[in-house]
């Protein structure tokens, strides 16, 4: 297994020559082909597409839902392409958050124990004490602690997703993905939405976002185009390069 550190003028996420490619008894469809990515540290991308460009495909990779079938994919400097399924579940665990579109939330647990879930997979090396705090600090970072006692049915679709959001950051991962996190919300629950992950962004985090909206992409510093399961662009965003302002 290879493993090397990642410097801070080194890639965070980088994967070379990855495809995927699904098969059924009459059919193969390549939905990747020679994807060659690296995502640094800090970063906050967004991957457009038509439908069934492979955006969401990619996601799955990079979040560790789903491995390649051919191709390298190091994370933090570490080969994950070829792991097994519970060290995957393991290190996603701990270097992964991930936010859906249909927030995911467990409905007969409450928004505390929502969020603490996945730190309980952390039993062994994380105190009952140190989770809580962690907990409470997720909470408190999307506004939503007063809620903290409620289950999602009490809940607006933006408020579970704020709580969707706590649940993913609270293990501190080295990058967060997001999987069209405004699809499921209106026009003003998505803005509040975009606006927490900028302040997530703005506080040092690296994103990976999917999206449909061009307004939203926009609102990331870097812009991957897919198209037919290859990257056909991949530059600064608009407002990131200022390209809005000399328009």
């Amino acid at each position: 297994m290879t493993t090397a550190p990642v410097t801070a003028d080194g890639p965070l996420l980088k994967l070379d020559a990855v495809k995927k490619v699904f098969f059924t008894d009459e059919l193969e469809t390549h939905a990747l082909s020679d994807i060659h990515l690296d995502i640094r540290k800090g970063e906050y991308v967004a991957i457009e597409g038509p439908s069934g460009s492979g955006k969401t495909t990619l996601l799955s990779i990079l979040g560790l839902l789903d491995v390649p079938s051919g191709g390298t994919y190091l994370l933090n400097g570490r080969e994950v392409a070829g792991l097994n399924a519970r060290d995957r579940a393991r290190l996603r665990n701990r270097e992964v958050g991930f936010i859906f579109q249909t927030f995911n939330l467990i409905g007969d647990l409450s928004v505390w124990e929502n969020v603490e879930l996945p730190l309980r997979y952390r039993e062994r090396e994380m105190s009952s004490a140190d989770r809580k705090a962690r907990v409470e600090a997720a909470l408190d970072r999307v506004k939503m602690g007063h809620r903290k006692n409620h289950m999602p049915s009490q809940l607006s679709g933006g408020q579970q997703q704020r709580v969707a959001v706590a649940r993913a950051v609270a293990g501190d991962p080295a990058v967060l993905f997001a999987d069209e996190p405004t699809g499921s919300l209106d026009s003003t629950n998505g803005d509040a939405v975009m606006d927490l992950l900028g302040e997530l962004h703005a506080g040092g985090a690296t994103i990976c976002m999917v999206t449909h909206s061009r307004e939203y992409a926009r609102r990331a510093t870097r812009a991957i185009h897919l198209f037919d399961g290859r990257i056909v662009d991949d530059r600064a965003s608009a407002i990131a390069s200022g390209a809005t302002a000399a328009a």
